[in-house]
């Protein structure tokens, strides 16, 4: 299996808007990346079955996955005590960027049955944890932190595409020249995800999800979309399910993960740090009364579902590249560590103690 490890920041876009990328969770070997530039582009939209609109949050894996499970009222994990407090005293992150922000630099392409899938090259060593199978790929599209297809300046250019009852992630997309069709396709890691299956349940490892000790598209192999924050929700007045949270390395625990995460990045904290894959939950008794309308709706949100902690970077929520259509990206900054509980996260599992038994889809 190859231990290599990915440190992500995706870049996903539903209704593929003017905003700026915000967060770099950095590439592969785990470290902790910087603001990411990001230009204006057209969505996937147009007459050639792309559709950058819709998708993304509930609803997209059964309604049985743990992403819309009500867990406002489950057990407080053990160390949540500990892990918040010193937390509060670290602060969510380092210098000028230690305020709970929202990243607003994510995509999400539509492709309809007429897309045609596309091969790509990838690592070798990056079986058997990732999947290795034709991608569509919509006219009019773009990879994260690009305006097409082209992954400018050696980015995470993650490419997120649902066609049909699958869910394609692929980290470092790059396409020769930047368009749908023609050019060089280049890809690092692909995970597919089946829309129609429930991969939280049994939750026993090492059968878990794709398989604990498994690589994937973002760090921890919890898939992006259904956690993105969409601004269509936000103005409906409620996010039906939990989000997705990075962190700086330094404040995730090394070498472990609690599920649903079955991988790390390159986490460097102590014992009284987060691990990979905790859920946040806000507290019930937090004062929301100073937060605008919509950060209402997302505190509400964080509440009810919680967030987990999916990947290393700038302290950010994920959310998609047009969401300051409906909410201010620092929206949530009076939010500090001890407005948060840790919900009981299970077994600390050693990542090391893992070796990835993955089949990979390669159809």
């Amino acid at each position: 299996m190859a231990r290599w490890m990915v440190v992500v920041a995706a870049a996903l876009c539903v209704s593929c808007g003017d905003g700026a990328a915000q967060n770099g969770d950095g590439g592969a070997g785990g470290g902790d990346g910087g603001p990411l530039g990001r230009d204006g582009s057209a969505d996937g939209s147009s007459g050639n079955g792309g559709d950058g609109g819709g998708g993304g949050g509930a609803g997209v894996f059964p309604s049985s996955s743990i992403f819309y499970q009500d867990i406002s009222a489950a057990a407080v994990d053990s160390e949540s005590p500990t892990v918040m407090a010193a937390l509060q005293a670290s602060t969510w992150g380092d210098g000028s960027r230690n305020k709970l922000g929202i990243d607003s630099s994510f995509s999400i392409l539509h492709a309809d049955a007429s897309v045609v899938r596309r091969t790509y090259t990838q690592p070798a060593d990056a079986m058997p944890d990732c999947d290795f199978a034709p991608i569509p790929v919509p006219a009019g599209g773009h990879s994260e932190g690009n305006t097409d297809y082209a992954c400018a300046g050696g980015g995470d250019c993650h490419l997120i595409v649902y066609q049909g009852d699958r869910l394609y992630e692929l980290y470092q997309a790059d396409i020769s020249g930047g368009m749908s069709t023609g050019g060089t396709f280049l890809g690092t890691c692909l995970v597919i995800w089946d829309l129609t299956h429930d991969y939280w349940q049994p939750v026993a490892p090492p059968n878990y999800s794709r398989g604990d000790g498994c690589n994937g598209a973002d760090a921890g192999d919890v898939p992006m979309a259904p956690l993105i924050l969409r601004p269509d929700e936000v103005m409906a007045g409620e996010v039906k399910h939990a989000m997705r949270f990075t962190i700086l390395n330094n404040r995730i625990r090394a070498n472990v993960y609690v599920h649903p995460a079955t991988h790390i990045g390159g986490p460097t904290g102590g014992s009284t740090t987060l691990p990979y894959g905790a859920r946040l939950r806000l507290k019930n008794g937090t004062d929301l009364s100073k937060l605008s309308a919509p950060a209402k709706v997302v505190a509400t949100a964080l509440q009810k579902y919680g967030m987990f902690l999916a990947d290393g970077g700038n302290i950010y929520i994920s959310a998609t590249d047009d969401i300051a259509n409906a909410i201010d990206t620092s929206a949530l900054s009076s939010l500090q560590p001890q407005d948060f509980e840790m919900v009981d996260g299970g077994p600390r599992l050693v990542w090391k103690d893992y070796n990835c038994a993955h089949v990979p889809i390669t159809n």
